[in-house]
């Protein structure tokens, strides 16, 4: 006989794979909490008071308080505790239900003072029988003594304080619960401990959504119960409970709980994380990818989707973190401008240079945040488009064709072709781009940037290391201006204005600017680093702290462009065009269509154009999926085939105006997402402050793009920033743009032993050396795309971002869809996707139909826990109790 699939415990029984057995308490939360009108449990805050003797009398005084983690009153009295982690005795929470179980409960007592509700809790006690009638006046004696709160106390502040409002005084707070626990001398520890239990179940979510709506004594066992089947227990020989744990960085939220409710598979407990078998979701880009099956029907919904949120994209941008936002991102794209425009000018015999740069940077990218469909993207020139630039040249050079008009006509055609690829939903196939893909891309960009930002360092040839100066020879080192007679009076212009020629030793001497430059260089990356980590820091209150986070960038630039002029060096400085003229004299800012070339060029430029157009097609659709991801919290949408449209649009406008062509940066379009993400400001004492979204509008991107266009009239100030200050910034947007990528923190595991490797999910997922092999493929990837980017083959790139999408396919033969779904997305299977509708529909109607059943009641048995020593004939004196309040 076959044994059925499943494991083995003598105390449960057998437990089958894919059945989720609920608990019964679990049963009536369900029905408890199912009936819910949306709104929102209030946040609690629970304060715990012992009662003490204090100059020979009694009073209660405050011990502990919870928002969301425990603070207690330190030893001395006089601050609080570093918010940490309740850490509580199994015990104690047994005792605790069973003091639920055997004490007095009033629920929706109506109270309008202390004095009131005591009476009524005495009276409730003495008709239960759990006190004597005699015993009513003592006890509602040292019930209504004096409350001292730790608020009290004078007040000591910190300079980290100085503008924070001050709580001092009795807290203005209604009181929703109250616990109240009586005992005899001697157990001190042990009330303390049931204190504990009780104000860290009221600040737990699901918990204090069932004392909300609890309606008799069972409901509130129910909620003990379901913490209990949740509650993780450490051996006590493993662990000092006198260590306070630290609040982790995320935790579960109350939906999630509430999801959960009851699995007794093991699945939502800490222990049995790392055996959880179920997979990540599903590689998902959502409806924007849809194909419709309809000529412009992507395009279409498009439109419908983001004309609704185009005014909140204007007014969203009127916030203070936009400024620091468009400084950073300003001061990238005109460093980018400057660059690509000398390379372009360099490579094209400057028929495009720096001030077609600027002026096409401005043109492209503020029309694109306007109109676009994902304005958070930043346009900008590519190392890709500037190698076909090149190679168009030297081939149009030799063959005696003019460059400008066979350029515009390429770029018509490139135009043309994206409008097809817009109106057929072409961008449909960007749902195969899985992480595989983005990650190799963004990695390749992201070098690109770490890599020109050191090479531009290493070439300061104008600015040498003098390594031929010789310190004792300098007697020898002259300098004279002949013929004039005063020559050795003159200065360096102004012998060369008047027709001398400078002769001797020191007339060539350069001063070692290259040690300057470079700690202009690294100063700027390590500043920019550490301000952008400082909101992390325990120094100054919250809000400057994120200040200076959001302001980085504009600090460290200043910073050292204060330093670089205090120091008074020769610096090699940012260039910036003064007049409005191209840059080349013998052209003009339109191009002729026709009259130049022969007539069949015009339709021979369609075959470059389709490379043009793959280029510009994956750029673009990788870039907006990387900037799309989900981890990114976007809520208005994105519009992937709008954005190709547009870029498309503006491919024929700077082909007639002799622009450079724009596409989608990745790092400088991730940037932008980092300046302008948002944290929740009002947390729990210890709660770290959550990742809200990205502040999504258009206003940032316009004002830097205007800026860029007006950057010529601000040449006079411009001229102060050193180039290596902005290459540092190159360096910060390129190492800033790995951060989170798991292909990176993969191929650090390569330097880690495996007993120190972080708890990543992966790796409890995957064999560890499946998940070195994944990694190398990718680097291999990585490198044969770094080759080609490097030699004249980087014109067939675009191909290559398409072969990538080959390797992922491939990748399916190698490792099993488990390990995929771990390392990688699954790709789309539309015959996966069915069977996968009709699982959930099927489960649905299960869910529903056992929704439609009553909850059975509970069948757990009371836990027995001897309350003989609360019941005790000694005389019962109160000793702790503990309200909360919303």
């Amino acid at each position: 006989m076959q044994e059925p699939e499943g494991s083995f415990s003598s105390s449960t029984g057998w437990t089958l794979p894919g059945i989720k057995i609920v608990s019964p308490a679990a049963e009536r939360l369900r029905h408890i909490l199912g009936d819910d009108d949306n709104m929102p449990t209030p946040t609690i805050f629970t304060e715990m008071d012992t009662l003490q003797h204090e100059g020979g009398e009694l009073e209660w005084k405050e011990s502990a308080r919870w928002v969301k983690f425990e603070e207690k009153v330190e030893e001395g009295g006089e601050r609080w505790s570093k918010p940490h982690v309740s850490t509580l005795t199994l015990h104690s929470l047994f005792e605790l239900r069973t003091c639920l179980q055997t004490g007095s409960i009033l629920l929706d007592l109506e109270g309008y003072s202390l004095p009131q509700i005591v009476d009524d809790i005495v009276d409730r006690q003495i008709a239960d029988g759990l006190i004597p009638p005699e015993l009513k006046e003592k006890i509602s004696f040292v019930l209504l003594r004096k409350h001292r709160h730790q608020t009290k106390k004078p007040i000591h502040r910190s300079l980290a304080d100085l503008g924070k409002s001050s709580n001092a005084g009795c807290p203005c707070t209604w009181q929703e619960f109250l616990f109240i626990l009586l005992g005899p001398h001697g157990k001190t520890k042990s009330y303390n401990e049931i204190g504990r239990a009780i104000a860290t179940l009221m600040v737990d979510d699901l918990f204090s959504d069932v004392a909300y709506k609890a309606r008799d004594r069972d409901d509130l066992i129910a909620g003990v119960d379901e913490f209990l089947d949740e509650v993780i227990v450490l051996p006590p020989g493993e662990w000092d409970p006198k260590i306070r744990i630290e609040p982790p960085k995320k935790v579960p939220s109350s939906v999630m709980n509430l999801n959960e409710l009851g699995q007794m598979n093991g699945s939502a407990s800490g222990a049995a994380g790392g055996e959880d078998d179920e997979l990540p979701a599903p590689h998902e880009l959502g409806e924007e990818l849809k194909f419709t099956g309809r000529v412009g029907g992507g395009l279409w919904l498009d439109i419908k989707r983001k004309v609704p949120w185009y005014c909140s994209d204007i007014y969203d941008g009127f916030h203070i973190q936009s400024i620091s936002a468009v400084v950073f991102i300003y001061l990238g794209c005109i460093t980018n401008a400057i660059t690509f425009g000398g390379l372009l000018g360099d490579a094209t015999d400057n028929y495009q240079g720096v001030m077609e740069s600027f002026l096409g940077t401005a043109l492209a990218g503020t029309v694109f945040c306007v109109f676009g469909g994902q304005p958070l993207i930043i346009l900008s020139s590519t190392g890709p488009i500037l190698i076909f630039e090149k190679l168009l040249y030297e081939f149009s050079k030799s063959n005696s064709i003019d460059y400008m008009e066979l350029r515009l006509w390429i770029g018509l055609h490139s135009c043309l072709q994206c409008f097809i690829l817009v109106i057929s939903d072409a961008s449909y196939i960007i749902k195969y781009i899985t992480r595989f893909t983005e990650e190799g891309f963004s990695s390749l960009i992201s070098f690109i940037f770490i890599s020109d930002a050191i090479k531009k360092m290493v070439a300061l040839k104008y600015y040498p290391i003098n390594r031929g100066f010789k310190p004792d020879y300098i007697t020898s080192y002259k300098c004279d201006c002949v013929p004039p007679d005063q020559g050795d009076q003159m200065s360096k212009k102004e012998c060369v204005k008047n027709g001398g020629l400078l002769v001797g030793n020191a007339c060539k001497y350069v001063p070692d600017l290259a040690l300057m430059s470079f700690i202009l260089f690294f100063g700027t990356y390590s500043m920019t680093v550490s301000l952008k980590k400082f909101k992390f820091s325990r120094y100054f209150p919250t809000k400057l702290r994120k200040l200076i986070s959001d302001f980085s960038i504009f600090l460290s630039i200043m910073c050292f462009v204060g330093l670089d002029m205090l120091m008074g060096l020769d610096t090699p400085k940012l260039i910036v065009p003064t007049e409005f003229k191209p840059t080349r004299l013998d052209r003009g800012w339109l191009v002729m269509p026709f009259g130049k070339n022969p007539w069949w060029w015009y339709l021979a430029s369609f075959v470059p154009a389709l490379l043009v157009t793959i280029l510009i097609f994956m750029d673009q659709q990788i870039s907006a999926v990387i900037v799309n991801r989900k981890e990114n919290k976007l809520k208005k949408g994105c519009g992937y085939h709008l954005d190709l449209l547009w870029v498309g649009v503006l491919m024929a406008v700077c082909s007639f105006m002799g622009l450079p062509w724009y596409v989608a940066a990745t790092v400088i379009s991730i940037a932008h997402i980092d300046s302008l993400k948002m944290e929740s400001e009002s947390s729990a004492p210890g709660e770290q402050p959550q990742f809200l979204g990205v502040r999504e509008q258009r206003l940032t991107g316009i004002l830097v793009f205007v800026l860029t266009g007006l950057s010529v009239f601000l040449a006079p100030v411009l001229q102060f920033i050193p180039m290596p200050v902005l290459y540092g910034v190159f360096l910060y947007m390129g190492v800033a743009s790995l951060s989170g990528i798991q292909f990176w923190e993969r191929i650090k595991l390569y330097l880690m032993p495996a007993k120190h490797q972080p708890d990543f999910s992966f790796l409890r997922h995957v064999p560890l050396r499946r998940v070195h092999l994944f990694t190398l493929v990718q680097l291999v990837c990585l490198a044969v795309l770094w080759i080609l980017k490097s030699t004249f083959l980087a014109i067939i790139f675009p191909v290559m971002i398409l072969g990538l999408m080959v390797v992922r396919k491939m990748l399916d033969m190698m490792f099993s869809q488990h390990d995929l779904a771990w390392l990688d997305d699954i790709l789309p299977d539309k015959d996966k996707k069915k069977e996968d509708d009709k699982r959930r529909k099927k489960m649905k109607k299960v869910v529903e139909a056992e929704s439609d059943e009553e909850p059975k009641p509970s069948t757990h048995s009371p836990v027995k826990i001897p309350m003989e020593a609360l019941k005790g004939e000694t005389e019962p004196l109160p000793y702790s109790h503990e309200h909360s309040s919303p």
